[in-house]
């Protein structure tokens, strides 16, 4: 079956930076792009990243650009978002997701910048 399993989030000042990691099994990973959402308190969730199968092309919300990086490895089956210059409103829980015939979502990870 599918399975998604974020980890690496936590508690960070802002400015800092973490790495969060969606580790994958139950489909062929290099064939299907990837994304992460996010989903704070009270707030929709909404699409952060995403990368196409092979890692070509990626695209990023714009509150993200320039300090989030989508990546992945496809020997790995593991999708990364490398988060930079941090800020309070930042904080949410991430989740990884695939669209394999349906929907599969992790479980989430929460990121909570604060000082």
């Amino acid at each position: 079956q599918v399975q998604l399993v974020e980890s690496g989030g936590g508690l960070v000042q802002p400015g800092g930076s973490l790495r969060l990691s969606c580790a994958t099994s139950g489909f062929i990973f290099s064939g299907y792009a990837m994304s992460w959402y996010r989903q704070a308190p009270g707030k929709e969730r909404e699409l952060v990243a995403a990368i196409t199968n092979g890692g070509s092309s990626t695209n990023y919300a714009d509150s993200v650009k320039g300090r989030f990086t989508i990546s992945r490895d496809n020997a790995k089956n593991t999708v990364y978002l490398q988060m930079n210059s941090l800020k309070p409103e930042d904080t949410a829980v991430y989740y990884c997701h695939l669209v394999f015939i349906r929907s599969y979502w992790g479980q989430g990870t929460q990121v909570t910048v604060s000082s």
